[in-house]
């Protein structure tokens, strides 16, 4: 492997475990606090653009350096992609990723149309079932990285 395709793979797993944390600690730390009254709007609302930052942030490097590890680093065709199961792993990871992304613009959508207007608890139930949802994916993603690389150095056979 060359130091630009590792450098590439460290960047790319360092992103999403950084998107990936950012939804889990919002969705299962930020969130109660912020239903049960605990935060008050303007921290919950710097936490949201934050999360946001993060989200888009970590999709747009994600693309890139995906995009790279596929068709560089690991030479996927379309035949592969849809013609084999580590490429299904792959596929699935893109749709997951395309999932996680819109869970989490939702979701933060939810909590600034109401941090706007000084609320905090409803603005909070009303994005918990989506973030959650977003940890959620986050984690299946992880999970598929992890079926990815394990299929790829043959500790794996699908």
């Amino acid at each position: 492997m060359s130091l630009v395709n590792a450098g590439v793979y460290v960047v790319h797993l360092l992103f999403a475990a950084l998107w990936s944390g950012t939804v889990l600690f919002v969705a299962w730390a930020v969130l109660p606090l912020a239903r049960n009254g605990e935060l008050n709007a303007a921290p919950l609302d710097s936490l949201t653009g934050k999360l946001q930052l993060v989200s888009r942030s970590s999709a747009a490097v994600l693309f890139i350096t995906g995009g790279h590890m596929a068709a560089a680093a690991a030479g996927y065709t379309v035949d592969s992609l849809f013609g084999s199961p580590r490429g299904h792993l792959v596929v699935t990871m893109i749709v997951l990723w395309f999932l996680l992304a819109g869970l989490v613009e939702v979701g933060a959508s939810k909590l600034t149309e109401g941090t706007k207007q000084d609320k905090v608890r409803e603005p909070a139930r009303n994005a918990t079932r989506f973030l959650q949802a977003g940890a959620v994916v986050a984690l299946l993603l992880l999970v598929d990285a992890g079926l990815i690389i394990s299929t790829g150095m043959g500790y794996l056979t699908l």
